[in-house]
Parts: structure tokens; C-alpha cells; sequence
């Protein structure tokens, strides 16, 4: 009998520590579950107070950046400079602008000038349209003979940004080229594959040397100089000069211009942020123009003698029409024109020819047809 009783009693002894154990646990257990529930993250308060910390470091930073960047120009003056130029900014990429054929030019020539010592500037010379098949394999020399021919040539300088290869440069050459103009067209000192640090008077001096270049070879065909957009202050630049040497081009049409560097700047959509920043001008302004840079188109007109044309888009974002308006009203009664005409023609918004694509409008040719083909003076919008 005793040893039967013992494992019982054994047994018994057992079930007795793991009830203990067990009650041990459920003593336990709260305390287990609720530190685990504390471990497994914060509550929904705390989450938006933490993304609402973040969201007001962010704005800080925004906020210090938006008043640090007026100190900044204002201190570096060049930084100022190169968003006028954005000579850096090279579209389209990955093109080689020794093969204008690429971009549909197939009757267009490269050629490279030297307007000063250490200055190397990219020149593209397309010929009528007319002439594309005689214009095939053609060297240097037979372009710059064909500059002889009767046909009238246009200089086309154009605005910021980008290199002479831009598409709607390229669009527009097609369309003179197609109209029966030669088109020379180039890269200022420090654009596309031209090698020199970009200035306003650098850029009015390239300009000056590619002109006297087709001079010399265009004998008296009539030479037109056509402007776009920052390139309307390098032609008034161009052709004061020239009228001040009494060397006048034939015409001066002006595409999108504005009547100063100044007033474009205020105007441009990207200083609508800080317009009404205490100090704009002094902040924005005053390093334009310590950086020698005017483009003053306005002052440049009231010493320019010769026909002029300004085209300009009613919706146009970048420079807005009513500058272009502005500088007709001043050029019109200016004396210097007296003996010329002058003429502004808007494009109505609805055609959305915005600040580049006045090329596409059907009635260009006409424009150009009655405009450079009138001789008596008139002035007229």
C-alpha cells in the first residue's frame, strides 16, 4: 500500500507547483500585456504632433532659403547675370551643332568666326530653300559666295537659353529660308559650341563682327537683322551702333522685345514671388545693372534710322505684350524715324503663339512680304 500511495502523493506535489505557477502567470499578465501595448508605438496624438514638427522644420528651412536668396544675389551679382543669359542651359541635349543636317538644315552650313583674340563663335548659314539640291556637299566657300546672290539675307539673333538649334529656331530658319531670305544665325561668346564669357557688350560685339562678315560678301543685297525675345536688346544694340557709323542694316524687326533689362526683370514670371519683397530693386535689380548689364532698348530706338518691325504675342508669359506695346509708343514719334516707317503687329491670344511660336502663323509672310517690301515711310499697329 505504501507504494502505491507515494507517486499519488507525487503526482499531487506536481499538480500543486504548476497551479502555483499558473496563478503566478495570470498575476503576471496584466503587467506583460499592458508594458507590451506601451512598446508597440506612440498614440494617434503623439504621431500628429510629430508630423507637425516636421512640417514646421520644413517650413522653416523653406522660409530661410526664400529670404536667404535675395542676400545672396545681392552679395554674388554674377548669379544674377547668369539667370539672365542661362547660357548654361543647353537645349536640346545631344545634339552636334556641326551637323545642322540633323536637325532637318540640310542646305546649311557651319562655319566658326574670330571676333577677338581667345573668342571662337558658332555660325549656321542656310541658304533659300530654293537652292537645296545645288546646296548638297557644297563646301565653306560656295555658301559665302551664294551670300552674292539676289537674295536678301537675314541676320537672326536670338534670346537666352538654349544654342542656335533650338526647335523653334530651327522652325523658323526652315520658314525664311523657304520665303526666299539666306538666314546666318550664331551662338554668342560662351553659348552652345562658342568659347568666350558671356557680357552684354560681348554679345553686341559678335553680333557686330557677324554682320560686317556678311557685308563683305552680300555686296548689295539688302541685309535685315531680326531679334527674339533677349536677342531684341542685342539688335538695338547692334543697329545704334550702326546707324552712329552711318552703316544702317535695311530693316530691324524685333520679335518679343521688351523695352529694358529692368522692366523685363520685374515683369518675368519667376520674380513673381519675390515682387513685393522689401527692397526688390535694391535686392534684384541694382545687380543687373552693376553687372554692366542694360539692354536698353528703349533708350537704343531713339537712335536708330531705319524701317522697323515689332511682332508680339498677346499671351506671351515670358515678356509681356504690353512692354512690346511700350517700346512701339516710344519708337513711333521718335525723331530718328521720321524718315522710316515703324509698325507693331500683335497676334491675338487665341492663336497660342505665346512667346516662340510666332513663326507658325500663316499670315508671317505676308507681314514680312508688305513689310520689307514697302519703301515709303508710315507708321502704323
Amino acid at each position: 500500500m505504501r507504494k502505491r500511495t507515494e507517486p499519488v502523493a507525487l503526482e499531487h506535489e506536481r499538480c500543486g507547483r504548476q497551479r502555483g505557477r499558473r496563478q503566478t502567470l495570470r498575476a503576471l499578465g496584466p503587467t506583460r500585456t499592458s508594458s507590451s501595448c506601451s512598446a508597440s508605438g506612440p498614440t494617434p496624438s503623439a504621431r500628429a504632433g510629430g508630423v507637425w514638427l516636421r512640417l514646421r522644420k520644413i517650413l522653416f528651412c523653406v522660409l530661410g532659403l526664400y529670404i536667404a536668396i535675395p542676400f545672396l544675389i545681392k552679395l554674388c551679382p554674377g548669379i544674377q547675370a547668369k539667370l539672365i543669359f542661362l547660357n548654361f542651359v543647353r537645349v536640346p541635349y545631344f545634339i552636334d551643332l556641326k551637323k545642322p543636317q540633323d536637325q532637318g538644315l540640310n542646305h546649311t552650313c557651319n562655319y566658326y568666326l574670330q571676333p577677338e583674340e581667345d573668342v571662337t563663335i558658332g555660325v549656321w548659314h542656310t541658304v533659300p530653300a530654293v537652292w537645296w539640291k545645288n546646296a548638297q556637299g557644297k563646301d565653306q566657300m560656295w555658301y559665302e559666295d551664294a551670300l552674292a546672290s539676289s537674295h536678301p539675307i537675314i541676320l537672326y539673333l536670338h534670346g537666352n537659353a538654349g544654342t542656335r538649334g533650338g526647335d523653334h529656331r530651327v522652325e523658323l530658319y526652315k520658314v525664311l529660308s523657304s520665303l526666299g531670305y539666306h538666314v546666318v544665325t550664331f551662338d554668342y561668346r560662351g553659348w552652345g559650341d562658342s568659347v568666350g564669357t558671356p557680357s552684354e557688350r560681348g554679345m553686341t560685339y559678335d553680333a557686330l563682327h557677324v554682320f560686317d562678315w556678311i557685308k563683305a560678301r552680300s555686296g548689295d543685297n539688302p541685309v535685315y537683322i531680326w531679334g527674339h525675345s533677349l536677342g531684341t536688346g542685342v539688335a538695338t544694340n547692334l543697329v545704334r551702333r550702326l546707324c552712329e557709323r552711318e552703316t544702317p542694316p535695311d530693316a530691324l524687326i524685333l520679335e518679343s522685345p521688351f523695352t529694358n533689362i529692368r522692366e523685363e526683370a520685374k515683369s518675368h514670371p519667376f520674380s513673381v514671388i519675390y515682387r513685393y519683397f522689401p527692397g526688390f530693386d535694391w535686392f534684384f535689380l541694382d545687380p543687373i545693372t552693376s553687372s554692366g548689364i542694360k539692354f536698353a532698348n528703349d533708350e537704343n530706338v531713339k537712335h536708330i534710322s531705319c524701317p522697323l518691325l515689332i511682332l508680339h504675342a498677346e499671351d506671351d508669359p515670358v515678356v509681356p505684350f504690353q512692354l512690346g506695346r511700350k517700346l512701339y509708343s516710344i519708337a513711333a514719334p521718335a525723331r530718328s524715324f521720321r524718315d522710316f516707317k515703324v509698325q507693331f503687329v500683335p497676334f491675338h491670344s487665341d492663336l497660342g503663339y505665346r512667346h516662340k511660336y510666332i513663326y507658325k502663323s500663316p499670315e508671317l509672310p505676308r507681314i514680312l512680304r508688305e513689310f520689307l517690301g514697302k519703301s515709303e515711310p508710315e507708321h502704323q499697329h
